[in-house]
């Protein structure tokens, strides 16, 4: 379809002046921005008492909702320099200069906006951020305290105060701003997600932990609450509480079901592992795991006996299976499967674990005694 057919008007090649910046001004309002910068284009810049700081306004803005960052910065530019007076002129600015990393231009260009960053929070966030990226850790929490002064019942200024606080190394703080965030806002799962996952990273596990058990009573379905949760537990070797959150969490989500076994397994919880693991439905996954469970738990009568599965899922061809296979034939003294096993087995890391047993067996066989 044409650009006369779509809109029901004459091209815009043929459209006056006057009419153009208008229209462009529309489409930028409707969100049809790459049609806003085409009908721009199409105006003759020399042409007599055109509206240049409108002009440029408008080709920024369009520029920027294409996130042509770049394009926008310099456009905007222009308008200012052809008289554009609008200080919501600076606040584009900025959030271009922002995009691009310019920090320090961002906050000159804050500074120029006069006092309209107090009906802009978004500029304030930017003049605290920049001022943090900088390494201007005092001028960030001027900006960040004003933010809170000027927009109470705005919680971003808190949040960033949580995290502002965990990178000073203020982790108690971060722990008790982090609290009060969650009380006063309405608290989203990522939100939980965020500041728990900080204090983990921090290393302070019992923070982490206590806003992340609350997190998981409000959201019992939320899988990544329950994987930081556990990881929190699993930092501080405790694979066994690991295991039980994901075990929960796997009523909502199947795929948790092997990584709990794991956890119960590395945990030494063996039949609650090989519980789990029953429920996994990939075969692959679901043998390979059995076996190590069975191993753990001396099982080797069952592992013999899980050749045929193995060989039908085709995991006789993991030399690690043949090694285990092999052991566990060695351990039932059925010698001869033992050494069938072993012949497959050629990887540096198994050849010399293959070797010895193969020595034990040559020993079992020369000196019965031993192994009776």
């Amino acid at each position: 379809m044409s650009y006369a057919e779509d809109t029901g008007k004459k091209d815009p090649d043929i459209f006056p002046a006057g009419e153009l910046m208008p229209l462009a001004a529309m489409l930028i309002k409707d969100g049809n921005h790459d049609r806003a910068i085409k009908t721009l284009q199409t105006i003759d810049l020399a042409q007599e008492g055109l509206d240049l700081a409108r002009y440029y306004t408008l080709l920024g803005m369009a520029q920027m909702g294409l996130k042509d960052l770049g394009a926008a910065r310099d456009s905007l530019k222009q308008a200012i320099v052809n008289g554009q007076a609008d200080p919501v002129i600076f606040v584009y600015l900025a959030q271009a200069q922002y995009g691009l990393k310019e920090y320090q231009e961002t906050l000159a260009t804050i500074d120029r906006a006069g006092d309209v960053f107090k009906t802009y929070p978004a500029l304030l966030e930017m003049k605290m951020q920049a001022h943090w990226l900088l390494k201007q850790y005092s001028q960030a929490w001027d900006a960040l305290a004003l933010g809170e002064a000027l927009f109470p019942d705005n919680h971003k200024f808190l949040e960033r105060k949580i995290f502002y606080a965990l990178d000073l190394g203020l982790y108690r703080n971060a722990a008790e701003l982090g609290r009060e965030y969650l009380a006063k806002s309405v608290a989203k799962a990522e939100d939980f997600v965020a500041i728990g996952n900080a204090l983990r990273l921090s290393r302070q596990f019992d923070d982490a932990a206590n806003i992340l058990e609350v997190a998981r009573l409000s959201y019992p379905e939320h899988a990544t609450i329950a994987k930081v949760l556990a990881h929190t537990y699993l930092d501080q070797g405790m694979a066994h509480a690991a295991a039980a959150i994901l075990e929960q969490a796997s009523q909502y989500h199947p795929e948790f079901i092997a990584e709990a076994a794991e956890l119960y397994k590395r945990a030494g919880r063996f039949y609650q592992a090989l519980e789990l693991n029953a429920r996994i439905s990939d075969q692959t996954i679901k043998l390979k795991q059995r076996l190590a469970i069975l191993i753990g738990l001396k099982q080797y009568e069952m592992i013999v006996n899980m050749e045929p599965a193995l060989h039908r899922n085709r995991l006789l061809s993991d030399q690690s299976v043949r090694y285990a296979l092999a052991y566990s034939a060695y351990a039932v003294s059925d010698f001869d499967k033992a050494r069938k096993h072993l012949s497959h087995v050629k990887e540096a890391g198994l050849f010399k674990q293959a070797m010895e047993l193969q020595r034990l067996m040559q020993e079992c066989e020369t000196e019965k005694w031993k192994c009776a």
